[in-house]
């Protein structure tokens, strides 16, 4: 589970997890226990194709929200990863939302057309849905990718570019905590 592995990166994770607060690793990763679990932001707005969508829209659903941009490097190169944890976790009650700031629409769309994401972006050129985020679980750079449990709480925040399987493997693991507690 990548809670253990977390949990062997750091001696800070076992005392943090022991007083009920955020587990971290190197910072990369924090995972918030369900009990500590806030409501995530009401991000919502217009999409790069022309639509409009909402994290609201997909309530009780797990859903992975990545921030990006397509100027972004770390950007470019996780798309191809996230693109396929949202295929591989499509039958898993989960939903893919991306939030897409400082970028042209023109721009936006073609990172989407170009990596094949299978998701919609809400465009946010300001970046000021960002600011909704709780404090202590702000993105600190771009991209950052939000787990939000079926309850519309903020359960994990991965900081920096991810992969395939270490997004898998966390939304199993916010799906099997929030069962569980």
């Amino acid at each position: 589970m990548l809670l253990l592995t977390v949990a062997g990166c750091s001696s800070q994770v076992s005392a943090t997890a022991a007083t009920g607060g955020y587990v971290s690793s190197n910072g990369a990763i924090t995972v918030v226990a369900p009990p500590d679990r806030k409501p995530a932001p009401d991000v919502a707005g217009p999409t790069v194709d022309g639509g409009h969508a909402a994290l609201g829209d997909y309530a009780g659903k797990t859903v992975v929200l990545n921030t990006w941009g397509s100027w972004c490097a770390p950007c470019r190169a996780e798309a191809d990863d996230l693109a396929a944890a949202a295929r591989q976790l499509a039958d898993a009650d989960v939903q893919f939302l991306g939030l897409n700031i400082r970028d042209s629409q023109e721009a936006a769309r073609a990172f989407e057309a170009c990596y094949d994401v299978p998701y919609p972006s809400i465009f946010d050129p300001t970046g000021a849905q960002l600011l909704s985020f709780p404090p202590e679980l702000a993105p600190m750079a771009i991209p950052t990718t939000y787990v939000i449990d079926a309850d519309g709480r903020v359960a994990a925040r991965i900081l920096d570019e991810t992969t395939t399987a270490t997004l898998v493997d966390l939304v199993t693991e916010v799906q099997e905590s929030s069962a569980g507690g």
